[in-house]
């Protein structure tokens, strides 16, 4: 005797096999259709617009880099304008060491700088203000070509640091050389006593108040005074002299160089303008590619 579910439905036996007709009067089974997983298309939109957008950013800074300033394009104008001192200030009246530097040490580590330019319309400053942008000119000229170009004056300290220079480019009526050290000191103390004026002062060393404008120089202070100002120079030209084939007999005496005269002395190389170190800069820079 068969025997059937108690629900009424066809036993295991009975159901038809996968695949075969369906049975008249039997209720057809269907299988749920299955469907593929959707693709994240806002994700692939928003890359793709990335993309585009970094493409667009870079075309740009491209089309900017070759269209604008063609003639100055690879060769950086770094300015030394003023007295010259040490410190971070640069603002033409003082040319700051440490503002010049660090424009030098960026400009050597820029790849897409092929020389640069110092454009120097200086008299000249403290030694050790010229001794400090030397440094950071000499780390430059080890990476690429270092030009000088001279505007009205490039004296003293000014023209320190431009003999350090791969090449100096000077106007006619430039100002330059002027290569010496000086010390001044001044002495009011006449006008003080006619004026009734009296100053008392204590001091741990013979010479702590050298230099006070009260009193004159002792000839111990003058001998030392003698003593700073000749090792300063001393040092001064002799790294002039060094860097430069120049007879020292022509510029010890410190005296200030026309710009024409100083060309055949060679104290700079060419006469020219600032655009004309820009070409000289480039062409020293492709004879070293």
């Amino acid at each position: 005797m068969d025997e059937h579910p108690v629900d009424g439905s066809p036993s295991p036996a009975e159901q038809p096999p996968a695949g075969a007709p369906a049975v008249p009067g039997m209720p057809e089974h269907k299988t749920p259709p299955v469907h593929a997983p959707r693709k994240p298309r806002n994700s692939l939109m928003w890359i793709a617009v990335l993309i585009a957008g970094i493409l667009l950013v870079l075309a740009v800074l491209v089309a900017v880099y070759v269209l604008t300033d063609t003639d100055t394009r690879g060769v950086t104008v770094i300015r030394i304008e003023g007295t010259l001192a040490t410190g971070a200030v640069s603002d033409g009246d003082i040319a700051g060491s440490e503002a010049i530097g660090a424009q030098l040490r960026e400009a050597a580590d820029d790849p897409l700088v092929e020389a640069i330019v110092l454009r120097v319309n200086s008299p000249g400053g403290t030694p050790s203000s010229a001794q400090e942008i030397i440094r950071d000119l000499d780390y430059a000229k080890s990476k690429k070509p270092v030009v000088v170009s001279m505007g009205d004056i490039a004296t003293s300290a000014a023209y320190y640091i431009s003999a350090h220079a791969d090449r100096i480019y000077a106007n006619p009526d430039t100002f330059t050389a002027g290569v010496g050290v000086i010390w001044e000191f001044s002495d009011v103390s006449s006008w003080m006593e006619n004026e009734g004026y009296n100053l008392s002062v204590y001091k741990s060393g013979s010479k702590k108040d050298m230099g006070s404008t009260a009193r004159s120089l002792s000839e111990e202070e003058q001998a030392y005074a003698r003593k700073v100002v000749d090792d300063s120079f001393e040092t001064f030209i002799s790294d002039v002299t060094s860097q430069r084939a120049i007879n020292r007999a022509d510029i010890e005496d410190g005296r200030v160089i026309r710009g024409a005269e100083a060309v055949r002395m060679n104290i700079v190389d060419e006469l020219g303008n600032l655009n004309d170190a820009i070409e000289g800069a480039k062409r020293l820079a492709a004879s070293r590619r």
